[in-house]
Formats: structure tokens, sequence, C-alpha cells
């Protein structure tokens, strides 16, 4: 990928997400792979329990119960468990191997996960395929993290809305164009070719430029556009449509200023 001043990409992926199971506080959460249309492998997350912490490392256990509802025995398979938390951010993740599964039944599994943060989903992606798998398997997509600089972009996709950035998306091998809107930026486009040996779990990080106002970020991740009137140590005054506003300087993380044109000259 090409280095430019505005804009800045840096991909690195894992194997690709394929099913994803909302998580809750229900004892019992179920999903299918590779789809609930046509399944071959049913995980039931029979319990989850956290058994220790240290700093910001939560270690869990997930009682999986996997069963073949295929006609045909499984005689190996391997999946990814990745773990994310209420901001879509991929947090841990873990293993599960299944070995000689016949038609109909099924196997107990103690998933161990060391996370970084608190889960809110889960999803399952194939690692390791047999030969009698690997037709069945969807076309290979890679998880992505999308950002923005300032953050709060509406993001579309290939031409589809898709949200607002900070954004987790699931892009199929293949080119994309990702495009970014945000009032008072112009638009931006960046092309992303996704190739076949990609891995998920990587960014993207899109600079917005040609900022009609100045834009003050704070701590928070608020962000503020406006005109900055003035700015000392303790207070920086932004104006936001003709209605000066006050900050404490503390509370902002940075401003970038916007280069003005002066009558008469």
């Amino acid at each position: 990928m090409n280095r430019m001043r505005m804009r800045r990409c840096v991909l690195v992926c894992l194997p690709a997400m394929l099913v994803i199971l909302a998580w809750s506080k229900e004892p019992k959460q179920s999903l299918s792979w590779p789809s609930n249309e046509k399944p071959i492998l049913k995980f039931t997350v029979d319990n989850i329990s956290k058994v220790g912490s240290f700093g910001k490392e939560n270690s869990y256990i997930l009682d999986v119960r996997v069963q073949n509802v295929w006609a045909k025995p499984i005689t190996r398979a391997e999946f990814f468990a990745y773990f994310y938390d209420k901001n879509d951010v991929r947090i841990g993740d873990g293993w599960i191997d299944l070995d000689n599964v016949g038609p109909s039944q099924s196997v107990k599994i103690a998933l161990h996960a060391a996370l970084v943060g608190t889960p809110v989903r889960i999803s399952v992606a194939p690692r390791e395929l047999p030969p009698e798998l690997g037709p069945a398997a969807p076309p290979k997509q890679v998880s992505i993290s999308i950002f923005s600089v300032p953050s709060g972009a509406v993001l579309k996709v290939d031409g589809k809305e898709v949200g607002n950035t900070p954004f987790a998306a699931n892009l199929t091998v293949g080119s994309h164009l990702l495009s970014f809107q945000k009032e008072g930026f112009a638009t931006g486009n960046y092309p992303l070719v996704i190739s076949p040996g990609e891995l998920a779990g990587g960014t993207v990080t899109y600079e917005l430029g040609g900022s009609a106002h100045d834009t003050v970020e704070l701590r928070d991740g608020t962000v503020i556009s406006g005109d900055v009137e003035s700015m000392d140590a303790s207070n920086v005054v932004v104006d936001v449509g003709g209605k000066p506003q006050n900050v404490n300087r503390n509370q902002v993380k940075r401003i970038l200023l916007v280069q003005r044109s002066v009558s008469g000259q």
C-alpha cells in the first residue's frame, strides 16, 4: 500500500470470521456453521464462567457443546473463537479442536480464554478444515477495524452505508471502496484490496482533510467543529454557529486549525 500524507492504512489480519453469536446473560446460546440454512456443526455455549483476573486481563471458561448435524463423519476440524467488547473491538481469542465426530454425535469442550476486557459477543471461524468440509465453507471474509481522524464519520462500503467510525467490518476477498463523510470535512474515498492470503484483525485509518472549520478534540472523544477565537493556559474559546463556547484547556486532547485567508491580502 502506498503511504500518503493525509491517508494512512495499515492492514494486519487473522483468519476469516464467519458466524457471529450474540453474548447475553442467558445460560445457553447457539449458532450454526456455516449457516443456519445449511448447518453442518452446531455450537452451544452451556455456561460462561469468569475464573480469575490479573490487571486488565480476565480469564474465562466456556462450556461448549459441538454437534455434528451433517450426514457424514468429520475427521478433524479446528475453529478460532473470537471475543469482542461493547465497542466491537476484539479483546482475545481461543480455539476449538474437533476429532472424529460422527453424524449426530455431540462432544463437550472446555474453551479457555484470557481476555483484555469484558466480552459482549463471540464468533467462530475455521482455523483448519478437512477436505470433506472445504466445499461447504462460505467465501472467505476478513474482519477489519476501520477508523477515521477525526472519528464519527459516516462510513460507506462499496456505496452502502454501514455505520459510523470506528467500525468493525467483515469484508470478502477482492476490491472494495471505503467512503467517509463528516460535516465540515470533504468526502474522502479509500480503495482497499484484500488478497486471498490476508488474515483478519487488522485496521484501516483514514485522515479526513479539507475541514471548513477548526477542530477541537476533547479527551473524552467529543469533537467540536467551529472557529477557535482565542486560547490561553486555562481556556479555549470556540465559535460554533455564532455562539462562543468556553472549553477547559485540560479537557482538550488536540486542536486542528484551518488556515484562513485575510481580506485585503
